[in-house]
């Protein structure tokens, strides 16, 4: 078995290489890092993305990769099942294969390890087809290399790092920061400003989640927002989707100072700028905290069904709350009792925040000075 990409394409030629990651979120701000690293060490190569609708926006405009392929599997499967518009679907299904076709790669590669990922990743034209250990629902069949092993104990970012550690790449640092434009800026400050922020510290809060295992109870997040604008001076900022805005405007409503609500409001480029103007987030496991960790913002992060030793926020800058449930993590998306994150207090989550904030003092009780 060749060894790695570096002993058979050359740094000086360029190569091209397809990067198949088409979701989520979150999976995609990981990724970012294994670009960067693979962009480092083939500086003239052609590097094309192979990615969803919903995880478009974190990588378009990126100065690393020359095409954006998209996906629409799922607004296609909703306007075949629902509309029933056979003849456009089938017309844009087969010039998005065309273009999946057009190149022939150098190596392609599968980040996502899914049956979706797979199918696509043996439609495309390629010398050499990868992936790491542990793909589901059949993806390493479509591999022309046995999968790169790697462990499930480490963070998912460490796991794309041994793929291009395999792929023959070395690296000392590698940066998977969300390129935003002077656009993007200009249209959140136009937001706070409209929302009457004049200027100091700004904190977000981004309380949703796509599983209700993962959700902390709102009233906490009131009685927290509200403790923390009234000790340090500061506003809050809330983030989600529009379907997220129900529940962020009834715990606006349980807040006596009003936060600022951007829920459905931004584009994931602007949330990207949001979040790198603030001096902290507290979430719980979701995209947006990943988004917020590769932008620089320090992240307090609620875990309770997933495991922050996967999929945390990336870095020793940021703060894990768990609750200590033996049962935990059960990566389980429904639960009847849900102690695992019911069981996180206001009060640790608020010391999380104020360590964050104010270092020095915190680096003075540790001291015990």
């Amino acid at each position: 078995m060749d060894s790695g990409l570096r002993s058979v394409l050359s740094k000086n030629r360029p190569i091209k290489i397809l990067i198949v990651k088409l979701s989520a979120i979150g999976d995609g701000v990981h990724a970012l890092a294994f670009l960067d690293v693979l962009h480092r060490n083939f500086p003239r190569a052609k590097i094309d993305w192979l990615v969803e609708e919903g995880a478009a926006g974190i990588i378009e405009g990126h100065p690393a990769i020359r095409r954006v392929i998209l996906s629409k599997r799922k607004s296609w499967g909703r306007r075949w099942v629902e509309d029933r518009c056979f003849g456009a679907v089938f017309r844009e299904v087969s010039s998005f294969i065309k273009d999946l076709r057009h190149d022939r790669y150098d190596a392609v590669v599968d980040l996502q390890g899914l049956l979706k990922s797979g199918v696509l990743v043996g439609l495309s034209r390629g010398n050499r087809k990868v992936g790491m250990s542990g793909g589901r629902e059949g993806a390493s069949l479509f591999l022309k290399e046995p999968p790169v092993r790697v462990h499930y104990h480490q963070h998912a970012i460490d796991r794309y790092l041994e793929l291009a550690s395999y792929l023959g790449c070395r690296w000392d640092r590698w940066d998977n920061r969300i390129p935003v434009s002077g656009r993007d800026l200009r249209a959140v400050d136009q937001m706070l400003s409209g929302d009457g922020f004049m200027g100091g510290d700004l904190l977000a809060m981004n309380p949703m989640a796509k599983w209700k295992t993962k959700l902390w109870e709102p009233e906490l997040f009131a009685a927290l927002g509200d403790r923390i604008m009234q000790d340090f001076s500061c506003r809050i900022v809330f983030t989600g989707s529009q379907e997220d805005r129900p529940v962020i405007e009834k715990i606006s409503t349980m807040m006596k100072i009003k936060p600022i609500n951007f829920a459905g409001r931004t584009r994931l480029k602007e949330l990207a700028c949001l979040y790198g103007l603030c001096r902290v987030l507290i979430t719980t496991d979701t995209g947006p905290m990943h988004m917020a960790a590769a932008m620089g913002c320090p992240v307090v992060a609620l875990f309770g069904p997933t495991s922050p030793l996967r999929t945390g926020p990336y870095g020793s800058k940021h703060r894990v709350m768990t609750s200590g449930a033996p049962c935990s993590p059960c990566f389980k998306k429904s639960c009847e009792h849900r102690s695992c994150m019911r069981d996180i207090t206001v009060d640790r989550v608020y010391d999380a925040v104020k360590a964050v904030l104010l270092p020095e003092e915190n680096d003075i009780l540790k001291k015990g000075v």
